[in-house]
């Protein structure tokens, strides 16, 4: 039997997706570095079905119809490089390595470059869904060579999850480092989305029992806030530990993080894109690191003695919570639009928006309604003018001010929440003090300015004490 398709990596995602492909009716080679792994697999989980094994490369390339297609799941980094280079001398011209783990994007750009100087077609394909999502169905972001797209088309269509109205959460994003760009950006809004909810249950908790809030949390999921990462928090807060009491109250509050988040903020701050909200919950992390320093800290400063007196409180703090949301949602987007520019991959925003809409991590809702957006208008500069999102946030914002003033009072951090409201509010703001800002650059380093009398593009420079002169520094722009 000839293999459709090859897997390398027989990690939990490896495994669970050659399953997945595997129920669908495909044929696969798999192989794995430690070869143990491979007959304890082929005897386990994959005994009975169409999956056979190899022991070596030049075995497995074999067992590959061509053009081979062929999928590594292996950590992000040298080892993909290292298998690149042991598979290249056994592959033909036309044959296609996917890169299916978390790499970043500048990686797959420079692969999938020098593989089409050699003939080979690159894929790099942002998987999302944890190991539940690989099994089956998840959100599945290609990009790469489109040469090799009509070719692995057919096997990550059908092991991709669906939305609702049946279409595959699978579509070709772009050219190079396009499909793990848009993984990148979508785990930036999942630590954006994370850490809201996050601030949300802080400004519950100290009034309200993990009971009561996994209520709070199962009814959110029923509205418009219905999503996977709503839906589990509502089990963690219900979950008890052997003794009957919350295990949520016994994990230490220290967040761990694996880089996409940090990632999509230095790429933000290359793009000149404000992605303030998710760059927050990147901090907020490295700020949970931080435990001994808070914990010296918390005796050194008193708490407020403020509890809060606002009626119907969660209510507004689900409202809060819609607001931030659409504001990380709006910034992602946004940064992704800078890019399809800068690279040149002209993105589909609705396109993406379906992809996130079943399968991943984000999956929510509310995605139909920005898939919806863009399709209206694919050249939709920001989901914060966009009439449906306009009347939305325009509901929200009073319960928004109130929320956030009352977390302030309370003493509750709410990096996300405040951020969120800080960038809409300079977002619709017509004039920003960024005249000021502009005068003191030009003050103490002749910089210069525009000015709002003249043409958009004159440049002016004033000697402000008199004894600095009339020569301007060059202009630039970060």
């Amino acid at each position: 039997m000839q293999a459709d398709i090859g897997l390398i990596g027989l990690a939990v995602m490896g495994q669970n997706l050659v399953l997945n492909m595997a129920d669908h009716g495909f044929s696969v080679a798999v192989y794995n570095r430690t070869v143990s792994k491979v007959d304890e697999f082929l005897q386990g989980p994959a005994k009975g079905k169409t999956i056979i094994g190899a022991h070596d490369l030049k075995q497995f390339v074999s067992l590959l119809k061509k053009p081979r297609r062929i999928m590594l799941m292996v950590k992000a980094g040298d080892p993909v490089d290292e298998f690149i280079e042991l598979l290249i001398p056994l592959l033909e011209k036309g044959d296609i390595i996917i890169d299916g783990g978390n790499s970043h994007f500048p990686d797959s750009q420079r692969r999938f470059e020098d593989l089409k100087k050699r003939g080979i077609l690159f894929v790099g394909a942002g998987v999302s869904g944890g190991e539940e999502g690989a099994r089956h169905g998840p959100s599945i972001m290609p990009g790469g060579n489109p040469e090799a797209w009509p070719h692995v088309k057919p096997i990550f269509q059908a092991i991709a999850a669906r939305s609702e109205d049946g279409a595959p959460c699978c579509d070709w994003v772009g050219e190079g480092g396009a499909g793990h760009y848009v993984k990148m950006v979508h785990n930036g809004i999942e630590y954006g989305d994370m850490q809201l909810i996050c601030e949300a249950f802080d400004l519950l908790q100290r009034n309200t029992s993990h009971a009561e809030l996994a209520k709070t949390f199962g009814a959110w999921n029923e509205g418009p806030l219905n999503s996977y990462l709503i839906e589990i928090t509502a089990q963690i807060l219900a979950y008890k530990d052997t003794d009957g009491k919350p295990l949520l109250d016994k994990i230490l509050d220290v967040a761990g993080q694996k880089g996409t988040g940090k990632w999509t903020g230095i790429e933000a701050l290359s793009q000149g894109i404000s992605l303030s909200l998710i760059v927050e919950a990147v901090f907020a992390r490295c700020l949970s690191s931080m435990k001994e320093d808070r914990v010296a800290a918390s005796h050194l400063y008193k708490s407020p003695e403020h509890a809060p007196t606002l009626a119907h409180f969660s209510d507004l703090v689900s409202q809060a919570l819609y607001a931030s949301k659409i504001i990380s949602y709006a910034q992602g987007f946004m940064l992704m639009r800078a890019a399809s520019d800068a690279y040149q991959w002209q993105l589909n925003f609705g396109s993406i928006a379906l992809m996130w809409r079943g399968g991943c991590i984000i999956r929510s809702r509310f995605l139909g309604n920005i898939k919806q957006a863009y399709d209206k208008n694919p050249q939709l500069t920001s989901l914060l003018v966009d009439p449906v999102f306009v009347g939305e946030i325009s509901k929200a914002v009073p319960a928004w001010r109130k929320v956030v003033a009352e977390g302030v009072l309370m003493g509750v951090p709410l990096p996300c929440f405040s951020t969120a409201l800080a960038f809409f509010d300079g977002y619709r703001s017509a004039r920003l003090p960024a005249n000021l800002l502009q005068a003191q650059r030009d003050f103490f380093g002749a910089h210069t300015y525009e000015r709002v009398d003249r043409p958009r593009g004159q440049f002016f420079h004033t000697n402000w004490t008199g004894t600095g002169g009339n020569i301007s520094s060059s202009s630039y722009n970060a």
